[in-house]
């Protein structure tokens, strides 16, 4: 059984690849900005938003609602439409 300092060194290994995995949807996201830049197409698109939350509803396994997980992903999700935004 882990202790309090094991589940927070767990944790940590957790956060370092959430961060990169935000990271490498970040750069996805921006490679996506230029190639609507350049077409011309809107960065906010509500029905690729909602795709995305329907999409995250099916894979979550938990123990986190599919409610919960939405609301995690409209934040990620905003801020990755602010980036796209910024780099235009």
């Amino acid at each position: 059984m882990m202790d309090i300092d094991g589940w927070r060194a767990k944790i940590d290994e957790i956060d370092e690849e959430l961060v990169r995995l935000i990271n490498a949807r970040a750069e996805a996201a921006l490679a996506i900005g230029e190639l609507k830049r350049t077409s011309e197409l809107p960065v906010y698109e509500p029905q690729r938003e909602k795709a995305v939350f329907e999409h995250v509803r099916r894979v979550n396994a938990g123990p986190l609602s599919e409610a919960q997980m939405v609301d995690i992903y409209e934040r990620v999700i905003d801020v990755m439409r602010s980036l796209q935004k910024r780099s235009s």
